[in-house]
Parts: C-alpha cells; structure tokens; sequence
C-alpha cells in the first residue's frame, strides 16, 4: 500500500542529521534558516550557551514578499548588518535540512555580499 511522503518530516530528519557536524559557538556563531510558505527567517545561535544572538525575518519589513528569493536577500543582508554590528564576521551556515537553492541560497548569497564569512 502506498504511503504518502510528509515533506516537513524528512526535512526535519535531514536537519538534525546536519547538526550533529555543525555546532555554533560564541565566537562563531550558527546562521540558521527557516522558511514558510509566506515567510523565511534567519537567526544567529550560539548552540553552547542556547541563546539567539541575532535575528531577522521577512515580516518585519512590510515592503517584501518573504516567499520569493528577493525578499529572502533582503532579510540575508538585514541579517548580515546585524550580526555585523554585533561583532560577528564570521558563522556557520545551517541550512535548516532545505536544500541550498532559491530563497535559501538568496539569502546565505546577500549574507556573503554584505560581509559574513562562512
């Protein structure tokens, strides 16, 4: 019998499975993505401490649309001058388990133009 494919629970599989290899430390922080059907969020954490540094998505600016690749660079250079600000030049890229295509890869593209290293 056929059994249909939940795409979140593979998604989150691949996740977890990435994050056993990349850890996000005070120096160097984690760069996590997120994306919704209306929104993509990106945050800055540090996994030894459990705290958010740095934050931003695309319903904070009411001028994009957050679920195409030109709202998801608005948001990677928002995160980008933040994080900058804050004193971080350089993180580690968390895909959130997407693949590194269209608004995943905008952002970590507008990140990288902005500034952060990884």
């Amino acid at each position: 019998m056929f059994k249909p494919v939940d795409k979140n629970k593979q998604r989150i599989k691949r996740h977890r499975r990435i994050r056993f290899s990349i850890k996000g430390t005070p120096e160097r922080p984690r760069l996590n993505v997120f994306r919704s059907n209306k929104h993509i969020y990106a945050q800055l954490i540090d996994d030894i401490n459990g705290v958010t540094l740095v934050q931003a998505n695309s319903s904070e600016f009411a001028e994009i649309n957050g679920s195409n690749a030109a709202g998801a660079q608005v948001v990677g250079g928002a995160i980008a001058k933040r994080a900058i600000e804050k004193g971080f030049k350089t993180v580690v890229f968390d895909r959130g388990g997407y693949l590194y295509h269209g608004r995943v890869k905008a952002l970590a593209e507008a990140a990288r133009a902005e500034g952060l290293e990884f």
